[in-house]
């Protein structure tokens, strides 16, 4: 019988795969259930059948694990900006990399679902050693973004605060949205992408522009 070349090595890919995406699984659904230090590696390996040994050929840790989407998701938006058309004002090629992020989702994070995902953000919110860890990266994550759009922009990064104040704005109405989806009924997908929407929408105004306020003892006139 012929051998079809690179069939075997084409199989083991696939079953790395499956085994990698499995133990994701059975991690963030252990993690958001009972939490992150009750977790032990050896419940994160029974459900798939597999040993200590194996978990840690696929992740060093259980922190690694832990954040093993948001690197995924932090990755894919981070690339889909870099492929922004130069000529795009920064705010726009942000929210475009963002929707393109939010449309490729179910693909780039091995069938982790927004619901799951963003139960894993509010636990690591809660959890002290993930909180630390999260506020590094996210910091990390801002400089890299103030970075490419001076680059883009052709800016010195050290003489313009511009990339910094605009990247400090968005990642923080993204986090704001992400606890009001987080804590509405509606977990899905769509969800996210109107309240991140309608809120982006309100950031320029927000800035630039004098907020209409009611007139003193209006409400009182108006129970009269």
């Amino acid at each position: 019988m012929r051998h079809v070349s690179g069939e075997p090595g084409g199989l083991r890919e696939l079953k790395k795969r499956r085994t990698r995406t499995a133990l994701l699984h059975s991690a963030l659904e252990l993690f958001t259930t009972q939490g992150f230090e009750a977790t032990t590696i050896d419940q994160i390996a029974e459900p798939v059948e597999v040993s200590q040994r194996t978990f840690f050929r696929y992740f060093a840790s259980k922190e690694e694990v832990a954040f093993a989407v948001p690197d995924t998701v932090e990755s894919h938006f981070f690339d889909a900006f870099r492929a922004r058309p130069p000529a795009e004002p920064p705010m726009t090629a942000l929210r475009r990399a963002m929707r393109a992020t939010w449309e490729t989702f179910g693909e780039s994070v091995e069938g982790v679902s927004p619901a799951l995902h963003m139960r894993m953000y509010q636990l690591i919110e809660s959890t002290p050693a993930l909180l630390a860890v999260l506020m590094c990266r996210s910091a990390a994550m801002e400089e890299r973004l103030a970075e490419e759009i001076a680059r883009r922009e052709g800016l010195d990064l050290d003489a313009d605060p511009r990339p910094r104040v605009l990247v400090a704005a968005f990642t923080g109405v993204m986090r704001a949205t992400g606890r009001i989806w987080g804590a509405g009924g509606d977990t899905s997908a769509a969800s996210l992408r109107r309240i991140t929407e309608e809120h982006l929408d309100r950031l320029g105004p927000a800035l630039v522009t004098a907020w209409d306020r009611p007139e003193p003892g209006a409400g009182a006139a108006g129970a009269t």
